[in-house]
């Protein structure tokens, strides 16, 4: 069963591993080509997912027709900059192309992205609009500075956020 378990999640890490967030070309030699033309017409956006997701958990449930995947127990899905933990994932992907279109996180999520840290019982990742909304007692910590609020919404692009009923504690770094 678990041997099962673990050919069907290299499977979906495969699919989702596929460059989910940027569109891939037929020839490696283009697909660079073009990568390059890019960042030098766009710098690299701070917030921006990149690489492939890796996804890992005790158990796994996926639904081809509904295009999903369940993920539970001991949730990590990592990519080359971030790297988001809970209980439960429910991951939805597009028909074809595999890449991933929405992510819904239960039970003691946790994003970590460099010096962020950002907790909270449930959070929603919207891949089209490049957001994550973080409900059921978001609290974001970075460098010392903590914000607490009802709900925090994360503009990866943009990095920036928006935060409704918000206290913060800013470190004060005077003296140091």
């Amino acid at each position: 069963m678990l041997r099962r378990l673990f050919i069907v999640s290299v499977f979906i890490v495969i699919i989702f591993g596929s460059n989910t967030f940027s569109s891939f070309a037929a020839e490696p030699q283009k697909a660079g080509e073009e990568k390059a033309a890019q960042q030098k017409a766009a710098p690299e956006k701070a917030g921006e997912i990149k690489g492939p997701i890796v996804i890992t958990s005790q158990t796994l449930l996926s639904d081809n027709k509904a295009r999903t995947a369940l993920f539970e127990g001991n949730v990590v899905a990592k990519t080359e900059n971030m790297t988001l933990y809970s209980d439960k994932m429910l991951v939805y992907y597009a028909e074809g192309s595999g890449n991933v279109t929405k992510i819904e996180a239960e039970g003691k999520v946790k994003l970590v992205k460099k010096d962020l840290v950002v907790t909270s019982k449930v959070a929603h990742y919207f891949a089209d609009e490049e957001k994550v909304i973080f409900i059921g007692d978001p609290k974001a910590v970075e460098k010392g500075n903590i914000v607490i609020g009802t709900k925090m919404t994360y503009l990866m692009k943009e990095d920036r956020s928006f935060v409704e009923n918000s206290r913060v504690l800013l470190e004060n770094k005077k003296g140091k």
